[in-house]
Formats: C-alpha cells, structure tokens, sequence
C-alpha cells in the first residue's frame, strides 16, 4: 500500500484551478505591469512638461482683464485673475503632477527588480520610503491648497476639506510604510540565508 498525499479540498468550481500566470519574473503579469508603468511615466512626463511650460510662460502672459468663477449648485462667485493667483494655481497643479511623476519612478525601479525575479532587494526599501513620503507630501498639500482656495477664492462656495477625508490618503501611506518594513524584513532574511549557504 503506497502512502498518497492528503486531498486537498476545495470547492467545485475552483478543482483543476491553475494560475495561468507568473506574478514575478521575465514574461510574468510584473512585466505587464512595467511597460504600462512606462508608458505611464512618459504620459505624466510630458503632461508636467507641459505644465512647466505654462508656468513659465505665466510669468510673462499679459492677463488684462480675466475672471475666473467658481461656482456650485446654489450659486457661484467671480473674482479677478491675477498672476500670483494665476501662479499660485498652476505652481500647485505642476507640484501635483510632479509628486506622482516622482512616485511612478520608483514604482518603476521596483517593477524592473520584480521582472528580473529579484524583488527583496535594499533599494526597494528605499524606493518604498520614498513613495510613502512622496504620497504624504502631495497628500498633505492637495488638503492645504483645497482649505487655501475655499477660505480665500471661494469662502461659502467651496468647502474646505476635513479631516475626515484624509483617513482614505493616510491609510494609503501608512500601507506603503509597512510594505517598505515588509520588504526591508524581506531583504534581511535573504541576506542571511546567502550568508549561511
């Protein structure tokens, strides 16, 4: 009587269920993942070109006598666009796109080691950290420049963000944080494993 490995038991509909795909390595789903990254990179490249542009060519627009209103379902107010107000608005729409710019290059970076089937490297760690502290930043100065505009340009017809709609970024950074010390762990334990062997 030969000895069989237990069944295992799974539900009917998932019996001879295999992944038809690698999630690491050469031609795995992080090799798709990569060339949309990529792809994306340049879009968002070009998009914050562009906007630098614009913010240099802001500098010098002669801006006679525009308005800008904001409104919303009850009403809305007009004010006068002025080049701080002009800068102002496209110096943050540059930081906006810039901040996500930064983040996709290391996002990047990570997607290439995963690719290669290397994904507990230290630099990830790094790469993590610096996505976490990137998204942070940008978070914490869309709420700042959002209660800026409401209490400034629109007073009563932009509400300023609360703090409750920060908890949704704030986990997102704090997930970021704890795959970076995921990763870091990660890389520790291989080391320590190359060293042993």
């Amino acid at each position: 009587m030969s000895a069989t490995r237990p069944e295992l038991r799974l539900p009917k509909m998932l019996k001879g269920f295999r992944a038809p795909f690698r999630t690491i390595g050469p031609g795995s789903v992080s090799s798709l993942l990569k060339i949309a990254l990529d792809v994306a990179y340049v879009l968002l490249m070009i998009i914050t070109a562009v906007l630098l542009l614009v913010l240099l060519a802001s500098i010098f627009i002669p801006l006679g006598n525009l308005n800008i209103t904001v409104s919303n379902d009850a009403g809305g107010r007009q004010q006068p666009l002025t080049r701080p107000l002009l800068l102002f608005g496209v110096g943050a729409l540059t930081a906006y796109f810039g901040g996500f710019l930064l983040i996709l290059r290391n996002l990047r970076m990570i997607f290439r080691a995963l690719t290669q089937g290397d994904p507990f490297q230290p630099e990830n760690v790094r790469r993590l950290r610096q996505i976490g502290l990137i998204l942070a930043v940008v978070t914490g100065g869309v709420w700042l420049v959002q209660g800026l505009v409401a209490a400034r340009l629109a007073p009563g017809v932009m509400d300023p963000q609360g703090l409750g709609e920060l908890l949704t970024p704030v986990f997102s950074v704090l997930v970021v944080f704890v795959l970076a010390e995921v990763f870091r762990e990660g890389a520790r334990l291989r080391r320590e494993s190359e060293l042993t062997i």
